[in-house]
């Protein structure tokens, strides 16, 4: 079933990408991409993002202003920027509850989407073998093993090619993780020890500008 094949290993990839992404952060992306749409809380998004940078600007201005030489300004902005502060306590209140209920419906969705649609395939095709096995290839323990747990004998079942698929995503992940962790303190290295060779010898790279 090259279908199903692929759907597992797809599957198991994104399983693999939101937990090494962290789910906390997928809520957050989504929750950003929800409020750029027209949504009921897309308005709220845009006046908390103004308020903001009202209340950034104030306080610069207040900062700036005298409470002894100026007096009736520096009550005035100060009115202003309690008046901002209730209007941004609003707001944040309104979107975190809704950003609660956001969050409870993407994390229910995103397990059925992933986990629970694994546990379904697994259960809904346990009888079913993704591929056969050469006969005779393999002893009759290992044959067993590998169509556990419901699978035909001299198969591989969808539980046992499900784990060997994360198996092997969760390799790649960590050798491309490791190479380009070794690329980038490469790459450090060599910069730094470019201003400790000159440091070294000065004279010798006087002189090679000089000849330049």
């Amino acid at each position: 079933m090259p279908s199903l094949l692929i759907t597992v290993l797809i599957l198991q990839l994104a399983i693999h990408l939101v937990n090494t992404v962290g789910a906390s952060t997928v809520n957050e992306l989504l929750w950003n991409i929800y409020n750029r749409l027209p949504t009921p809380t897309s308005t709220a998004a845009r006046n908390l993002r103004r308020l903001q940078r009202e209340f950034v600007r104030q306080r610069k201005e207040i900062s700036g202003v005298s409470s002894q030489n100026e007096f009736a300004k520096w009550a005035k902005l100060r009115r202003q920027h309690d008046k901002t502060i209730a209007e941004l306590e609003k707001t944040t209140a309104s979107l975190n509850n809704a950003k609660t209920s956001f969050d409870r419906v993407v994390s229910t969705g995103r397990w059925a989407g992933t986990n629970g649609l694994r546990l379904f395939l697994q259960f809904w095709y346990a009888k079913q073998s993704m591929f056969w096995l050469p006969q005779g290839w393999l002893p009759s323990y290992a044959e067993w093993l590998l169509a556990f747990p419901r699978a035909p004998r001299g198969s591989v079942s969808i539980q046992i090619w499900g784990a060997a698929c994360a198996s092997v995503i969760q390799l790649l992940s960590t050798a491309m993780m490791a190479a380009y962790a070794l690329l980038v303190g490469r790459r450090a290295a060599d910069e730094k020890a470019v201003p400790q060779a000159f440091a070294a010898n000065p004279a010798q790279a006087q002189s090679e500008k000089k000849e330049l």
